[in-house]
C-alpha cells in the first residue's frame, strides 16, 4: 500500500480525475461509493416524500438524521425516542444513516489516502478519523475481526463504524469482509441502545411522562457533551504531540 501511494503522489494532478473516473467502476471503493449514493438519494428521497404528507414528522426525521451524522446513533436514538417515535422507525433509520455515512465516507478516505481524490473541505475531517483510527488500530489488531467487530459495536466515543471501518482498511482487510463487519457491529449496537433506551423511558415513563421526557433530554445533553469533550481532548492531544 505504501508503494502505492508514493506513485499516487508523485502523478500530476490533471491524470486524477480520469484515474478517478476508472477507478469508480472498477475498483471495489468506487462500487461502494455508488452503492452509497444511491442510498443516500433513496433516503432524501423518502425524507422529501415525508416533507409532503407529513411535514411535523418530517422534522422529527430530519432532527434525528443531524444527530446521527453530528453525535452518533446514541443521540440520535435518545433523540428518537423522546419524541415518542417508535422502535419501527427509529432502529431502521439510525440503520440507513450509519450504513450511508459508511459507503459514502469509506470509499472517499480511501480515495484520498491514495491522493486520486483531493477534497480540501473533509481533510480535516479525514485527518482526525486517520489520527483516531491509528491510536485504536494496535487493540484492534490482536483480535483480528473478531476485535474490529467489537470495537465498533462497544458504545464509546469515536468507535463507531466509519473509524472502523477506516481501521480495517490499515489493517489491510479486504472491503467484502471489512465492510459486512463493521456494519454488523453497528447494527448490533444499535439493536442494544434501542433495547436499552425504549426500556429505560417506559420504566421512568411508568411514574411520569414529563420525568422521562426530562431524562431522556438529559441523556442526550450527557452524550452530546461527552461527543464534544472527547473530540476536543483528541485536538489537544494532537497539537501536544506535534
Amino acid at each position: 500500500m505504501a508503494g502505492e501511494t508514493e506513485q499516487s503522489s508523485e502523478e500530476p494532478d490533471s491524470h486524477r480525475p480520469e484515474r478517478l473516473r476508472g477507478t469508480l467502476l472498477t475498483s471495489s471503493e468506487g462500487r461502494v461509493l455508488l452503492t452509497g449514493m444511491a442510498l443516500a438519494f433513496a433516503y432524501i428521497f423518502w425524507l422529501g416524500v415525508k416533507l409532503l404528507v407529513s411535514p411535523d414528522e418530517f422534522q422529527k426525521l430530519i432532527g434525528m438524521t443531524a444527530m446521527n451524522v453530528m453525535f452518533g446513533r446514541a443521540a440520535a436514538m435518545a433523540f428518537g425516542y423522546s419524541l415518542e417515535i417508535g422502535h419501527a422507525k427509529v432502529i431502521p433509520i439510525c440503520m440507513i444513516v450509519e450504513t450511508i455515512l459508511v459507503l459514502i465516507v469509506y470509499p472517499l478516505f480511501v480515495f484520498s489516502w491514495r491522493h486520486l481524490l483531493v477534497l480540501k473541505g473533509l481533510k480535516r475531517i479525514f485527518d482526525r478519523i486517520d489520527k483516531s483510527a491509528e491510536a485504536h488500530k494496535e487493540k484492534v489488531q490482536k483480535y483480528g475481526i473478531i476485535g474490529l467487530f467489537a470495537f465498533v459495536w462497544f458504545p464509546f466515543w469515536m468507535t463507531g463504524p466509519v473509524v472502523g471501518c477506516v481501521i480495517g482498511f490499515l489493517l489491510g482487510l479486504r472491503v467484502w469482509i471489512n465492510i459486512p463487519v463493521v456494519l454488523s457491529g453497528t447494527y448490533l449496537a444499535i439493536l442494544a441502545w434501542g433495547l436499552f433506551l425504549s426500556r429505560f423511558r417506559d420504566s421512568v415513563a411508568a411514574y411520569s411522562s414529563q420525568a422521562a421526557m426530562v431524562l431522556m433530554i438529559f441523556l442526550i445533553v450527557i452524550i452530546i457533551a461527552g461527543a464534544l469533550l472527547h473530540g476536543t481532548l483528541s485536538e489537544n492531544k494532537n497539537k501536544n504531540k506535534s
